[in-house]
């Protein structure tokens, strides 16, 4: 199941009062594992940052200046999130701003319907609070050390992790923040990724032919198309 971890920063808290997007960042998981595929893009609101906007995420007029307009960047965005579901911290914020800019470019609203609000879920298992996303990294023993100021695609990495959290799905090794945190400042640029090792031999195979088959025919059985099917005829033989 390919879902996409969403966030954004603006310039206020309301389209409606004259306040822009200015970052979009996002990142794909299927089966709640980050592919490494990541969307972020800065965008150039074409007006200022008001000061106690610039305190939380850092972000000043002018690093924008040079930023694309979303009339740019749009379409890139609309192919990064396809039609898969959107998971979102306090996701009515992000998602009234996208809408409000998916509007004037005359592009197709986002709805609600498939999108998960972790904001919601985390009230609902934890309603005594707080569940801002620094207090359920807090809670959840996840480093966030490098989140000194919000970021759009540090937030989602961040937000993954608690995501995981949240529905009782924790992965023994994550590994997101290493991937993407080495933001700071109005430099913030984007995930900085190690490249990984990778062996000069391939391990072999611990899986039989037999058990292989096996296998196949169960989940050929199945009465929905399963993902394994896309990736049999790619498997090397053992």
């Amino acid at each position: 199941m390919r879902e996409i971890v969403l966030d954004t920063e603006t310039t206020g808290l309301d389209p409606k009062k004259g306040h822009r997007l200015i970052e979009v960042g996002g990142i794909e998981i299927i089966n709640r594992i980050p592919t490494g595929r990541e969307f972020h893009r800065f965008i150039n609101p074409q007006r200022d940052v008001p000061r106690e906007a610039q305190e939380i995420h850092g972000i000043a007029t002018e690093f924008l200046y040079d930023k694309p307009l979303f009339r740019d960047v749009v379409r890139e965005f609309l192919a990064f999130v396809g039609d898969d579901v959107l998971v979102i911290h306090n996701a009515q914020f992000d998602i009234m701003f996208l809408n409000y800019e998916l509007g004037l470019v005359g592009e197709k609203a986002l709805s609600f319907d498939r999108v998960v609000d972790t904001l919601a879920i985390a009230r609902r298992r934890h309603p005594a609070g707080p569940n801002t996303l620094d207090a359920l990294c807090k809670r959840y023993s996840i480093d966030n050390s490098q989140r000194t100021k919000h970021g759009a695609l540090v937030d989602s990495l961040l937000l993954a992790e608690v995501y995981v959290e949240l529905l009782g799905e924790r992965q023994a090794t994550f590994g997101l923040q290493s991937s993407s945190a080495n933001a700071s400042g109005n430099q913030r640029g984007g995930a900085r990724r190690a490249a990984a090792a990778v062996r000069s031999q391939p391990l072999p195979s611990r899986i039989g032919e037999a058990e292989a088959d096996a296998h196949r025919s169960f989940v050929e059985k199945m009465k929905t198309p399963a993902l394994w099917l896309r990736f049999w005829d790619e498997t090397p033989a053992s």
